[in-house]
C-alpha cells in the first residue's frame, strides 16, 4: 500500500504543477490560436480556428482534454520527443498518458492526498517558484542592466580585468653569503630538482621562520610589488622556466636568497567590451537578489509574525541521517526560496505536463 501511496502522492505533485501553470498554458494556447500555422505543424500548415482548437479529444468525468490543449502539451516537448508522436497511433499513446495522469490525479484527490503535509509543502514550494517568476522574470532582466552601471563596475574593479605578469617563487633565505653560495649550488643540483626537494632545503637552511612555515613559498607577485626587496623581485622574473633555480641573490638588506620558480602567469588585459557580458550577468544577479529580498522584506513587514524563541530553543535536530521514505527517496524538504527546484515528476504516468 505504501508504494502505491507514494506514486499517488507524486502524481498529485504533478497535478499541482499543472494547476499552477495553467494560466501560462492558456496564454500559450491563445498564442497558438493567434498564430495557428505554428501550432498546427509548421509554417506551411493550414490555419486552425479557435473552434477547431476547442474540440474535445477526451473526457474524463468532468475533465475535458481539447485538441488545443493536447497540441500545446505535446508541442512543449523537445524536438526529439515530438518526433516520436507524429503518427495517429503515437498520438493515441500520448493522449493515453494524459488520460492516465487525470485518472491517477483524481484517485489521489479522492484519497485526500491533497491534504497530505508533504504534498502541501511541495505545493507551496511550486507556488512560490511561480510567484517569483511572475514577479521578477519580466521586471528584472539582464538586458535591463544600464550600460553606465556596467562601466562603473568595470572601472571600480579594473584589477580583475587588467593584470600584469606575475611570478611565483619559493625562497631559501640566509644571512651569510658563503653559506648562500653553498646552498645555491646544492639547490641547483639534484637536491632541488623537485618542489619537495627544495622545500626540504628550505626547512634545513632558511633563517626566516615565517617563510619556513610555508615551505619558502612567496606566492604570486608582480614586478611592482613592494613586499619583497627589489633585487629579489628582479631575480625572480629573471628565471625563465618553472623549476629554474637562481644563484645567490643579494637582497641588499643583509640577507641572501636562493629562489626556485614554481609558477608564472602571463599578463592579461580584458577590455570593457570583452568583460561586459560577464559584468552584465553579475549585476543582473545582484539586482535580482536585491529585488527579491526587498519583495520578501515588504511582505514580512505587512504580515503579523510572532516567534516563540523559547520553544525554538527546544527544537531537537537529528543529524544522523536524512529523512527517507523507505524506498531510497530522500524526503527532506529543501530550504524555501525563489530558486528552489521542485521534486521530479512521477515516472509512472510518463506525462510531461
Amino acid at each position: 500500500m505504501l508504494p502505491e501511496l507514494i506514486v499517488m502522492t507524486r502524481v498529485l505533485l504533478v497535478a499541482g504543477v499543472l494547476a499552477l501553470v495553467s494560466s501560462g498554458c492558456q496564454k500559450k494556447a491563445d498564442d497558438a490560436r493567434a498564430q495557428p500555422g505554428k501550432a498546427g505543424g509548421g509554417p506551411t500548415a493550414p490555419p486552425q480556428s479557435a473552434e477547431e482548437l476547442g474540440q474535445p479529444l477526451a473526457k474524463i468525468d468532468n475533465v475535458t482534454i481539447t485538441l488545443g490543449e493536447f497540441q500545446e502539451r505535446i508541442n512543449r516537448q523537445s524536438p526529439y520527443i515530438r518526433a516520436r508522436y507524429t503518427s495517429l497511433e503515437q498520438k493515441k499513446e500520448f493522449l493515453d498518458s494524459l488520460i492516465r495522469f487525470e485518472v491517477l490525479a483524481k484517485e489521489a484527490y479522492k484519497r485526500g492526498l491533497d491534504k497530505d503535509p508533504e504534498v502541501v509543502r511541495t505545493m507551496k514550494q511550486v507556488m512560490i517558484q511561480k510567484l517569483m517568476r511572475d514577479e521578477f522574470d519580466a521586471k528584472v532582466t539582464a538586458e535591463s542592466v544600464p550600460e553606465a552601471d556596467m562601466k562603473t563596475y568595470y572601472d571600480a574593479n579594473l584589477a580583475e580585468y587588467v593584470k600584469p605578469e606575475e611570478v611565483r617563487v619559493s625562497a631559501i633565505i640566509l644571512k651569510n653569503r658563503a653559506q648562500a653560495d653553498r646552498v645555491a649550488l646544492e639547490a641547483r643540483g639534484d637536491a632541488g630538482k623537485t618542489n619537495k626537494g627544495f622545500r626540504d632545503l628550505v626547512m634545513k637552511y632558511t633563517s626566516d621562520e615565517d617563510s619556513k612555515l610555508s615551505g619558502g613559498d612567496l606566492r604570486y607577485f608582480d614586478a611592482t610589488t613592494k613586499e619583497l626587496p627589489a633585487p629579489v623581485v628582479k631575480a625572480a622574473f629573471g628565471l625563465v622556466n618553472t623549476g629554474d633555480v637562481s644563484t645567490t641573490v643579494d637582497a641588499g638588506n643583509g640577507t641572501f636568497y636562493v629562489l626556485k620558480q614554481t609558477g608564472r602567469r602571463k599578463s592579461m588585459t580584458k577590455s570593457f567590451e570583452d568583460a561586459k557580458p560577464a559584468i552584465r550577468n553579475k549585476l543582473f544577479r545582484d539586482s535580482r537578489m536585491k529585488a527579491q529580498k526587498d519583495f520578501v522584506d515588504n511582505l514580512k513587514a505587512s504580515s503579523k509574525i510572532e516567534i516563540n524563541e523559547a520553544n525554538l530553543a527546544r527544537v531537537r535536530i537529528d543529524t544522523s541521517t536524512a529523512v527517507d521514505d523507505g524506498h531510497g527517496h530522500d524526503l527532506t524538504p529543501p530550504p524555501m526560496g525563489g530558486a528552489q527546484t521542485p521534486p521530479p515528476p512521477p515516472v509512472a504516468p510518463e506525462v510531461a505536463p
